[in-house]
């Protein structure tokens, strides 16, 4: 059981600290989050530890909720021996200190096992939650046991493209691409974001410090002492590699061989907890037999640029694999199921997004179509790829390239990445 006492002084001090908390800019998560208010469903906001989650819970408690609500972060060092049975005495506690309140604002909730128990009790009773979470597997298994229908997931990234904009006060009116001046300010800031990310805090102090101790807490914190890891060297070398590989193939087996682990299960292990913790994304490869899709290899992307730059390599020399991790990332944000595509001739495709039958999105990454061959390379993988797939839509993101290609097969569009970015999720 946790002290009552220190229950109160932990929640006073969280409290003055989240009142003072500078909310930055507005998360555009935002808008989706406003039309959930009104639902009796827990909201449950996942992501990277230090993307914003938190500051996200301030902007929705001050602009939709201010003097409605508590706060309590479960982060706290000195809450390890938080149970479960003690959140009566918590609730008692904040009722005491700010009296009743209908909604709950709770971060990083994983850290307490069999959460979900109270939440669900509570809400029954009237009251509403708004979560955060930093661990994928823990919160949908527990979402899944007393909260099934009861909650709806929020994914939340790094700061997007136009929020990094934002970020540093450049304003995005509705023709700034169409001005010559206000795309050469654009392009300015891209070459900034595809280089250093979108992690708001390291923005704040332009500090590689801050970058290595996000990245250090996760592997340390959310899975090391999670997970009770004993071969913590095996674990940094595995995340390295992938840092290092970053949207290239990988197999358990060949890991296993390349990286001397003890088996496919140890790999595999690792890798779910690099996912889990949203500092690393596999992708599968497209296939209509789901056997097939298993047994393929994967592609391996990083949540943040800036996390790749700062501790694997550098982007002056690894521009096009910048290019097409940032593509990764925005995808994500924009839901929907990600493959690669291996077509039967034997050229890869770096993105389809599954829309439906024969309205599959195929997109190429590459840092420019100058050179013709390179150019032919893209369009021959794009067009037999559409033709296989019966897909009519084709899309080429490049450093800064514009043009579109009627071919036999459908439609082919050549675009700036930082133009797509800047689209709308339909892009």
């Amino acid at each position: 059981m946790v002290d009552k006492r220190l229950l109160k002084q932990i929640a006073l001090e969280q409290w003055e600290t989240q009142q003072k908390l500078d909310l930055g800019i507005p998360r555009q998560a935002l808008e989706v989050i406003a039309s959930y208010l009104r639902m009796s469903h827990a909201i449950v906001i996942s992501g990277m530890r230090r993307a914003g989650k938190s500051t996200l819970l301030a902007q929705i408690a001050r602009k939709h909720y201010e003097g409605q609500y508590y706060y309590f972060n479960f982060e706290d060092e000195r809450l390890l021996d938080f149970k479960k049975e003690d959140f009566n005495h918590l609730f008692e506690t904040l009722v005491e200190l700010f009296g009743e309140k209908r909604v709950f604002f709770l971060d990083e909730i994983q850290n307490v096992v069999h959460w979900e128990v109270f939440v669900r009790r509570m809400m029954e009773r009237g009251h509403k939650f708004f979560i955060t979470g930093s661990n994928a597997s823990l919160l949908s298994r527990e979402l899944g046991t007393r909260l099934t229908g009861r909650s709806v997931v929020m994914e939340l990234y790094p700061l997007s493209f136009r929020e990094f904009l934002s970020f540093k006060k450049f304003d995005v009116a509705a023709n700034s691409l169409s001005l010559t001046v206000q795309r050469a300010k654009i392009k300015r800031y891209f070459q900034e974001y595809a280089r250093e990310g979108g992690i708001a805090e390291y923005h704040k102090f332009s500090d590689a410090v801050i970058i290595k101790g996000i990245y250090d807490d996760i592997l340390y914190r959310d899975i090391v002492a999670r997970h009770d890891i004993k071969d913590v060297k095996a674990l940094r070398e595995l995340s390295l590699y992938y840092l290092t590989n970053v949207g290239g193939l990988f197999s358990y087996n060949n890991l296993k061989k390349v990286l001397r682990l003890g088996s496919e299960n140890t790999v595999k292990s690792y890798t779910d907890f690099l996912q889990d913790s949203y500092l690393m994304f596999a992708v599968p490869r497209f296939s209509y037999s789901l056997k097939q899709q298993f047994l393929a290899q994967k592609k391996i992307y990083c949540v943040d640029n800036g996390i790749i730059s700062t501790v694997a390599f550098q982007f002056s020399k690894n521009r096009g694999k910048y290019l097409e991790n940032l593509v990764f990332i925005e995808l994500k944000r924009r839901g929907g199921d990600i493959f690669y595509f291996h077509g039967k001739e034997g050229r890869e495709i770096d993105f389809m997004i599954k829309k439906g039958i024969k309205r599959n999105l195929l997109i190429q990454v590459t840092e420019s179509l100058t050179d013709p061959k390179v150019r032919q390379r893209e369009i021959s993988a794009l067009t037999g790829a559409m033709k296989e797939l019966g897909s009519k839509r084709g899309l080429i993101l490049t450093e800064d390239e514009h043009e579109r290609l009627k071919v036999k097969e459908g439609v082919i569009d050549i675009k700036p990445v930082y133009e797509w970015l800047l689209e709308s999720s339909s892009g």
